[in-house]
């Protein structure tokens, strides 16, 4: 074979692997590809983990056509079956979006926007073609991670959504090197992460922060479980069973006991007959009350409710920024609670309060329906003393003769709820209790009121930290006198003590929830240092705001830090990296980041350099080739092989490990005729 004979076929096989039949590789048409079948697996699995993220806010259907196409997708990948034809994609994408009009009630806004691009990732799966399809998918989940934090901020959130990033990147690598291996691409991957590091660190930390919702998109309301606005017979008994944190507290100093950590919330003062309501007032800006006696110094992190009460111990002292006071002495918010929020209060449990209440408020209090539960109202009046103290002391007393019964499941009745209960099942949760007690301190003309919250709180082992769950909802009662003002009176604590020293588990022999069951004392460790660790998230990431931010560059020596001063900051910070980044690159080691393809390639032209045929840094495959048979023709056929091999798989579509360390082999291998004397002259010169 001659030596032009061998340059153009190393031409023709260069050119054909580009997918032209002439000088010019072809750009206008796409080339379809074909996915291995590992290379299908790291696709499917980057695309499911980042729905998984996205579960609690993907409606039911949703989750089900995703599942759906995702199956699909992979047989006919695993099976090497072409794709759908792409006019059965653009009905269901229409379909799609009706079905979300129609479900949410609008088509513009952030959980439609996302609930939309999760379809659209899976069909855009099913109807992969070409390299730019397989582009768009990796694109699309990358946006879907990243949409993830519109609704969720938490750390579980953060992790789930870092392991989908992870495999992601492993699933690009798997595409343009399908000869790395599973520990290659997550090894890739990791480091890609790691560099990338820094300057999610420089941005978060320096980058103006945003007061408004990012880019402007409006915040949808979700329906979140926690105390109502409004108690009724059965509806604190149904949020016991859920486990869902509340809030977390925070003491800076002592603790109070069991019996002091009544978590105040709504105050419902009007009753219907059946449901307790609140009444609304103007809100103050600070409470109407002088703070006294022992001090409770406390940080409460809150997760979203969707409503403006903030849960505090009796009774916080102000102002307090962000929040204002209402006549009833709970703690609002401005806006409702609709991500988590952090805030810091000092209470004082033996403040005296409401000693000079309105006397609407006191009328209010001492309002009941002008008909319902007459044997109610009969004991009432039977119990009804001259002095206030003595008739709370005789219904009390009443409620302790009584043998009632602390359960989750009390027999329900429509008519006559309060006569029911105390007159016949005589079985109650803390509502039947509180609104029982209320209504009979009412009837004797005692003011009285509703106060729902939480009590008690499990101290995590871990941090110290208090957490307060939706099972430690609990409803009590509060009185007034004249010489006292607002007084607690709770009748679980009289009826069923460790209630309140020990929590919902020391009341109730049956029907705990999950996590409380004592077979389960394992997991709750486990949760404990989860959760431990996700209150440092919460106070350090998730609490990082604006002021914060300025607070810190003003440590630094900034003196009157705006957002432009961060802007300025974060701008040299990412400026410094990127320099320190190319200093790296630049002397790094030569053959660093070189794949195992391009290793072989230098190992060769080492290979040649003791015999003055080293491969010049511009000299591509051909003009090599074609000075390698000039130089030695004896040895042209094994030279022009491993070249043309080596431009075919470097030019092509991605090559196979297999063929890869084929030629690796053959250079490894490769040996040299003995060069005459006049060939060695040649190539000196």
């Amino acid at each position: 074979m001659g030596v032009k004979g061998s340059v153009a076929r190393l031409s023709s096989a260069l050119f054909r692997s580009r997918g032209s039949s002439g000088n010019t590789p072809e750009r206008t048409k796409p080339v379809e590809v074909s996915l291995r079948r590992d290379q299908t697996i790291w696709l499917l699995t980057a695309a499911t983990l980042t729905l998984v993220a996205h579960l609690p806010g993907l409606p039911i259907w949703v989750i089900a056509f995703c599942a759906t196409l995702l199956v699909w997708r992979g047989w006919l990948l695993w099976h090497g079956k072409a794709a759908p034809p792409r006019w059965m994609v653009a009905p269901l994408v229409l379909g799609v979006a009706i079905g979300i009009r129609l479900d949410l009630g609008l088509f513009f806004g952030k959980t439609p926007g996302l609930v939309f691009l999760a379809a659209l990732l899976c069909l855009k799966l099913l109807e992969i073609r070409t390299m730019r399809d397989i582009r768009i998918v990796v694109l699309l989940c990358f946006f879907l991670q990243f949409g993830l934090f519109f609704n969720d901020q938490s750390m579980s959130a953060a992790a789930l959504v870092l392991v989908a990033l992870l495999v992601t990147l492993g699933s690009q690598i798997a595409l343009t090197d399908p000869a790395s291996s599973t520990r290659e691409r997550l090894k890739t991957g990791a480091m890609l992460l790691t560099q990338g590091l820094p300057f999610m660190l420089a941005l978060f930390v320096l980058f103006p922060r945003a007061i408004s919702p990012l880019w402007g998109v409006p915040s949808e309301s979700v329906a979140l479980s926690g105390l109502s606005d409004s108690m009724s017979p059965g509806t604190i008994s149904e949020l016991i069973m859920s486990d869902d944190l509340a809030f977390t507290v925070e003491f800076n100093g002592s603790r109070p006991t069991p019996s002091d950590r009544y978590w105040r919330g709504p105050v419902l003062s009007r009753f219907d007959g059946r449901t307790w309501r609140m009444a609304v007032r103007p809100p103050e800006d600070r409470p109407t009350y002088k703070p006294s006696g022992k001090r409770f110094d406390y940080r409460i992190v809150l997760e979203p409710h969707q409503r403006y009460w903030l849960p505090t111990l009796d009774y916080p002292a102000g102002p307090v920024e962000g929040a204002i006071f209402s006549y009833d002495f709970q703690v609002l918010t401005v806006r409702p609670v609709t991500k988590r929020v952090q805030f810091a209060f000092s209470s004082f449990p033996d403040a005296m309060v409401g000693l000079n209440e309105h006397p609407p408020t006191l009328d209010l209090a001492r309002q009941l329906p002008p008909q319902g539960n007459p044997r109610a109202r009969a004991l009432a009046a039977e119990l009804k003393a001259k002095m206030p103290q003595q008739t709370v002391g005789r219904i009390l007393g009443w409620f302790l003769d009584g043998q009632f019964s602390y359960t989750l499941q009390p027999p329900l009745r429509d008519k006559d709820s309060i006569d029911s209960f105390l007159f016949e099942t005589r079985m109650g949760f803390c509502e039947h209790f509180a609104g029982a007690f209320v209504f009979l301190a009412r009837a004797a003309d005692v003011p009285a009121r509703v106060v729902t919250g939480y009590q008690g709180g499990r101290i995590n082992p871990v941090n110290g930290t208090i957490s307060v769950r939706q099972s430690d909802a609990h409803a009590w009662a509060e009185v007034w006198y004249a010489e006292r003002g607002w007084v607690r009176v709770d009748p679980v604590a009289l009826i069923v003590p460790t209630r309140i020293d020990h929590g919902l588990e020391g009341a109730l022999d049956r029907g705990l929830p999950f996590m409380l069951r004592p077979e389960y004392s394992w997991l709750r460790q486990l949760r404990d240092g989860w959760e431990a660790v996700a209150t440092q998230w919460n106070r350090h990431v998730i609490a990082y705001d604006g002021k914060r931010q300025l607070d810190l560059l003003e440590s630094f020596g900034l003196e009157d830090a705006s957002p432009s001063t961060a802007f300025g900051a974060a701008s040299i910070a990412v400026a410094l990296l990127m320099a320190g980044f190319y200093g790296w690159a630049q002397f790094r080691r030569k053959d660093d980041g070189l794949d195992p393809l391009d290793r072989a390639w230098v190992r060769f032209s080492a290979r040649l350099a003791p015999h003055g045929l080293a491969r010049m840094p511009d000299e591509g495959p051909i003009d090599y080739s074609r000075r390698l048979t000039i130089a030695r023709p004896a040895d042209a056929d094994k030279l022009i092989s491993i070249c043309t091999r080596y431009a075919c798989l470097r030019y092509r579509l991605p090559p196979l490990r297999a063929e890869i360390d084929a030629l690796a082999h053959a250079i490894d291998t490769l040996g040299l005729k003995q060069e005459t004397a006049t060939q060695s002259v040649r190539n000196q010169q």
